[in-house]
């Protein structure tokens, strides 16, 4: 029976993870747009990256607490998260890419 409660909890970790990750790249377009005055796709494509996302633990870990963040609080309460835990560590990123 243990299989089947990990295979349930990883769909649902896996379905947070869905919504997460389309969270997380509504709340990049509109910061690239408030922050920068236009499109840029290479940006949002940096922010939202796993590779990016690896850099607070796993990817998929990190977009379901973003979904489940959402699904709990909507996205007031998932931006925020964003701003306080992924925004600071991209935009140091950022700074030492220039």
């Amino acid at each position: 029976m243990k299989p089947a409660r990990k295979d349930d909890e990883r769909r649902r970790e896996q379905e947070l993870a869905w919504i997460g990750d389309t969270i997380l790249d509504l709340y990049a377009r509109l910061w690239i747009l408030r922050e920068r005055g236009s499109v840029c796709g290479e940006t949002q494509r940096r922010m939202t990256s796993n590779q990016f996302l690896a850099s607070l633990g796993n990817p998929t870990a990190v977009e379901a607490k973003i979904g489940e963040l959402f699904r709990d609080g909507g996205s007031e309460v998932a931006f925020a998260w964003i701003e306080t835990e992924l925004l600071p560590i991209f935009e140091k990123q950022e700074r030492k890419r220039r």
